[in-house]
């Protein structure tokens, strides 16, 4: 197995980063745990899981091979932020669910909860659609820049208010596919 790190094919990206917050180790390690405490909420549940594009898909993959139950598995794609670093707080959807979430147990999962306001905008919008229940699940938890009250049931990590990449987040649609994650060096934000 080829390791994506130190030493391996990823060192140039690695070098953009001021810090490496979590490694692929410590990443994966909580995907199934996350995966573990969902299988067992969900166990009798008929489970829609509604994964964000784009920056969850990598978190998805991994937590939807985590979930041992037979799910449902559907898309939207949202937008707040554009290229910028921060949200706009303007949501717009760019792709709409295909299924009807009626009677269903949704789970949403998110690459990161910042602001609150485009899960918050989500949350409302699907409960207008009569699931049976509505929960969320985020990769990563940003608490110090939350401008709304949003319920995040499952978290994989909390970060302090830093500019994170990788591991499906990106900065102008550039450094998602990194096994772990990062802080982007400010200069390469600011240039």
């Amino acid at each position: 197995m080829i390791r994506l790190g130190e030493g391996g094919l990823m060192d140039n990206l690695r070098n953009d980063m001021a810090q490496i917050l979590f490694e692929e180790d410590e990443i994966q390690a909580r995907v199934h745990e996350l995966g573990a405490q969902i299988t067992k909420d969900y166990a009798d549940k008929n489970l829609l899981v509604v994964g964000i594009l784009k920056g969850a898909i990598v978190f998805l993959a991994d937590l939807l091979r985590s979930i041992d139950l037979k799910l449902r598995l559907d898309f939207m794609a949202v937008s707040s932020y554009g290229d910028a670093v921060e949200s706009s707080g303007v949501v717009r959807i760019l792709k709409d669910l295909e299924q009807s979430l009626e009677g269903k147990d949704v789970l949403i999962v998110e690459d990161i909860v910042d602001s609150g306001l485009t899960l918050k905008y989500l949350v409302q919008n699907l409960s207008s659609r009569r699931p049976n229940s509505l929960r969320v699940c985020t990769f990563l938890s940003k608490p110090a820049r939350r401008v709304t009250d949003v319920q995040v049931d499952y978290v994989g990590f909390e970060i302090p208010d830093q500019f994170v990449v990788g591991y499906g987040l990106d900065y102008a649609e550039r450094y998602r596919n990194l096994p772990y994650i990062g802080v982007l060096k400010q200069e390469l934000i600011e240039g």
